[in-house]
């Protein structure tokens, strides 16, 4: 955390007493492997904040800060001794990768993006931080405007701990691309068993009082999320495992669960690995295809997924599968007649 050193030079601390945490905040902000100070430029810029220093105190101070777990190394410039902190709790890979996912989140708004990469750029040097604000291509994908997010996730969270159902409306959009809630503002009363990070989203799994079932809901579309007195409602076996499936679903679009053997093209293989995980057995078919058995939930988005690939894949079974694939390509054929 940054810490404000307002300096007061009656009451609280005085300006000495804080020159040690001063000192620290000037070598985390302005040295690095490639930046150092020496002991005259850092009684420079302790002076700047009204802290009287000499050379030997500096050396003293450094010493105190090596034997408290700063990480601070010397190294020559001409006589003196530069000094510079050579590492940090994050390394700069690790930095840059959390402020990439930080800008490329859909469920961030922008403000929130630049607002944690802002947080971000103080745990390294003011010299390193800018390159904290890089700009990532989020192909095909636009940040969500609803800031309350952010704390929806906190609040969802709060009550799957301490074991309390919550309430919220939950919006979708109108032709005229205007959202509005379902029902006329309605409040939906659930459940919270799991928060899921999926393609890019937060989808919030619960039981819904109204729909008496396990349902999904995005939490991107949800508002005036609050946590209630009532106790959420205690899971059967059977649910259980339900909602352990869901955790792997397409998207929010309820189906049944199926076993199914789907068939795919070799050159698809990193695309169903990508899906489905590197444990899936994969038995390798005729003429460069292989096939898969695998759980999954019959839904739009699944169909959508699969008919992506043209003839490079199918359903082999069960039979039940493969007509209701037969028939959703009829009725797409039947559009364009």
């Amino acid at each position: 955390m940054e810490r404000n050193f307002n300096l007061i030079s009656n009451g609280g601390f005085s300006r000495q007493k804080l020159k040690l945490l001063i000192l620290e905040k000037i070598l985390l902000n302005e040295t690095d492997e490639t930046h150092s100070l020496t002991g005259k430029e850092l009684i420079s810029k302790l002076d700047a904040y009204g802290i009287k220093a000499e050379r030997k105190t500096i050396y003293d101070d450094i010493t105190s800060l090596q034997e408290s777990g700063l990480d601070i190394l010397a190294e020559k410039r001409g006589h003196a001794n530069a000094y510079y902190v050579a590492s940090r709790t994050f390394q700069d890979e690790e930095l840059y990768v959390l402020a990439d996912a930080v800008s490329s989140s859909v469920f961030l708004t922008k403000k929130k993006s630049d607002a944690l990469i802002k947080k971000l750029q103080t745990l390294t040097s003011k010299y390193k931080a800018q390159g904290l604000r890089r700009n990532v291509y989020i192909a095909n994908r636009t940040k969500t405007f609803n800031e309350r997010i952010y704390y929806n996730i906190n609040t969802i969270h709060e009550a799957i701990f301490s074991n309390f159902q919550i309430e919220f409306k939950y919006y979708e959009y109108s032709i005229d691309k205007k959202a509005q809630f379902r029902h006329g503002g309605e409040l939906y009363s659930v459940s919270p068993y799991q928060l899921i990070w999926e393609n890019d989203r937060y989808y919030l799994i619960c039981y819904c009082n109204k729909h008496k079932r396990l349902c999904r809901y995005r939490v991107d579309r949800i508002s005036e999320v609050r946590i209630c007195a009532d106790k959420r409602r205690s899971l059967t076996v059977d649910e259980n495992e339900i909602v352990k499936s869901l955790r792997a679903t397409y998207d929010m679009y309820g189906g049944e669960m199926e076993s199914v053997e789907l068939e795919f093209d070799n050159s698809l293989i990193n695309v169903v690995i990508d899906r489905f995980g590197s444990n899936i057995l994969i038995n390798k078919k005729y003429k460069n295809r292989f096939s898969i058995n695998v759980e999954v939930e019959i839904s739009p988005t699944f169909w959508g997924w699969l008919f992506t690939f043209g003839t490079n894949a199918r359903v082999l079974g069960p039979e039940n599968i493969v007509n209701e694939a037969r028939d959703r390509l009829r009725e797409i054929s039947d559009c364009y007649k």
